[in-house]
């Protein structure tokens, strides 16, 4: 079992930035990778950021060049740092952890971006 506990959402205003944290516990060692997703209301959940075990990220394109993936290993703890901050950006941001056998989600934490 993976616990993942999400922090960091706020509400800012659009050109702001915001850093979310994610702090994993349980059997860590079977976390293969860990990202970010966001559902906005009337929206799918969608994939924003995530890590690999060996350090790999990727990006969703509407989100290349303002956030990124992060992590520090001694706090068991992956970041997504965001910047220029956009209204689309306003969602549930999601903590996922990947293990061979099982998803892990987080239980959420609200962004708003609005002026």
């Amino acid at each position: 079992q993976v616990q993942l506990v999400e922090s960091g959402g706020d509400l800012v205003q659009p050109g702001g930035s915001l850093r979310l944290s994610c702090a994993a516990s349980g059997s860590i060692f079977s976390i293969n990778a860990m990202g970010w997703y966001r559902q906005a209301p009337g929206k799918q959940r969608e994939l924003v950021a995530a890590i690999t075990s060996g350090g790999s990220t990727n990006y969703a394109d509407s989100v290349k060049g303002r956030f990124t993936i992060s992590r520090d290993n001694a706090k068991n703890t992956v970041y997504l740092q965001m910047s220029s901050l956009k209204p689309e950006d306003t969602a549930v941001y999601y903590c996922n952890a990947v293990t061979g056998m099982v998803d892990y989600w987080g239980q959420g934490t609200q962004v708003t971006v609005s002026s």
